[in-house]
């Protein structure tokens, strides 16, 4: 019997895309979004046997239990999870309101969560599992004007770091996956929240929100190949912890921790000095 996934963020992008090729493959798939109907109408031709739409209310913990329930009364049990729900947001810091910061770290962050949280007790007790959570490259490269966002990346990417110690005794596996640039819709209305600094200056975020926006559609990474790598890395023994997609990503992460790591040698003596002498 093929493995069961549970999805959220599945109604369009890499979610999207990955579900298509799961149910190609036979899997068993559930999926979220918060519209149960306009999932199955983007999936098209559904087999329920093999497929579950759920909608589900990822600010709501009630919501994301019922939604494992019911996977679990419909398949068994899940053996793959995929945090992939999230949205983009380019702004600077004194334009965000309070709810703006509150909506996307939800989302973002406690809603990856709470769904690892709901699903680890069934890949606890079966003692396998795997769980994929779909971060970014600017959780450790950002650009200007993507503050926030980069923030809710790097939460997602430490906590993946250590979520993979703590449950690796259960044989789970954890990869947090991070990507540069994919030709998803991720930079349109319906993904990013953007504003434009309505404040004097703030040039360079004028500029790199420019050029951005600019690359809608033009993107080099192929949502296709990236969906064909995760189930392919789903079935693998000893996946890496972190997976960076793109040669856009590989190329930024290389150049930053070249200088990290020369930054860190300069400092070094200070670095040491902190401690007491004994």
């Amino acid at each position: 019997m093929k493995k069961v996934w549970y999805l959220t963020g599945a109604s369009q992008g890499l979610g999207l895309t990955l579900v298509k090729k799961l149910l190609a493959a036979g899997f068993r798939v559930a999926a979220t979004s918060r519209n149960a109907q306009a999932l199955k109408n983007a999936v098209g031709v559904l087999d329920k046997d093999l497929f579950l739409a759920l909608a589900v209310d990822l600010n709501n913990p009630d919501s994301i239990e019922e939604s494992v329930r019911q996977t679990v009364r419909v398949f068994g049990g899940i053996d793959v999870l995929v945090n992939n729900a999230g949205y983009g947001m380019t702004s600077v810091l004194e334009d965000m309101s309070s709810s703006d910061l509150a909506g996307i770290m939800g989302i973002n962050v406690l809603a990856v969560m709470n769904v690892t949280k709901s699903i680890l007790p069934l890949m606890r007790m079966q003692r396998s599992g795997y769980i994929f959570n779909i971060s970014s490259v600017a959780g450790f490269v950002g650009a200007p004007g993507w503050a926030i966002y980069s923030a809710t990346k790097a939460a997602v990417t430490a906590f993946s770091e250590v979520l993979a110690l703590d449950v690796q005794e259960f044989g789970i596996k954890v990869t947090v996956v991070e990507p540069s640039g994919f030709r998803t819709g991720f930079l349109t209305a319906e993904s990013l929240a953007y504003k434009e600094p309505a404040i004097e200056g703030y040039e360079a975020v004028r500029q790199t929100q420019a050029r951005y926006l600019a690359a809608n559609g033009k993107q080099p990474g192929d949502p296709d190949k990236a969906a064909e790598i995760l189930i392919a890395l789903s079935e693998t023994e000893k996946p890496p912890v972190h997976l960076y997609l793109g040669r856009d990503a590989y190329s930024r992460v290389a150049a930053k921790l070249s200088d990290m790591t020369n930054e860190l040698e300069q400092w070094k003596e200070t670095s040491i000095s902190a401690d007491f002498k004994d």
